[in-house]
């Protein structure tokens, strides 16, 4: 672990998490395929352990959205900077994404995914930061639920720094 990061959620913690999500996604789909949209950048280790914790037929998709830039307090004005490869139309979709504070990203995605006609679209979220919402979001299947403390690890940044931590942390300021 680097110096002035204090462990939130621990890789253990993660690890045993993910595998439990990975069981429940399973087994609500039943054997159906699913495809996968790993929204970029912050949730693709997420994704990359979710995926082998879950064992259905499944498609990956990448979407990069930005909300952030370099600070640690969303702007509020979501842009899509990757778009998907491919249709989604007749798609179970799974939308899997890092952290859910303010809600208005994950309110943008769920709707322009929609309107592309998806059988069903439904969100998997590592972290949930509740006292920061701004819109209520349906989260399907979420990892942890966190206080109001800016994160970083596990693929989460600040200003591009941190994201191969193994565990979710804080930053400690001097």
């Amino acid at each position: 672990m680097e110096p002035g990061i204090r462990w939130l959620i621990t890789p253990d913690q993660i690890a045993t998490r993910v595998r439990e999500l990975g069981a429940a996604i399973t087994a609500d789909y039943a054997g159906k395929p699913l495809l996968v949209i790993c929204v970029l950048k912050g949730s693709f280790i997420f994704a990359a352990d979710l995926v082998r914790a879950i064992d259905l037929p499944l498609g990956v998709e990448f979407l990069g959205t930005q909300s952030y830039g370099d600070g640690q307090k969303s702007t509020g004005v979501v842009r899509i900077t990757l778009d998907l490869a491919r249709p989604i139309s007749d798609c179970d979709v799974l939308i899997v994404e890092d952290i859910v504070d303010t809600g208005l990203t994950l309110t943008y995605l769920v709707d322009q995914l929609t309107r592309r006609g998806p059988k069903s679209v439904k969100v998997c979220a590592l972290l949930h930061k509740p006292a920061r919402s701004v819109e209520p979001v349906a989260i399907d299947y979420l990892g942890f639920t966190i206080d109001d403390v800016f994160v970083v690890g596990y693929g989460l940044d600040w200003a591009q720094r941190y994201r191969g931590l193994p565990g979710i942390g804080v930053v400690e300021q001097a």
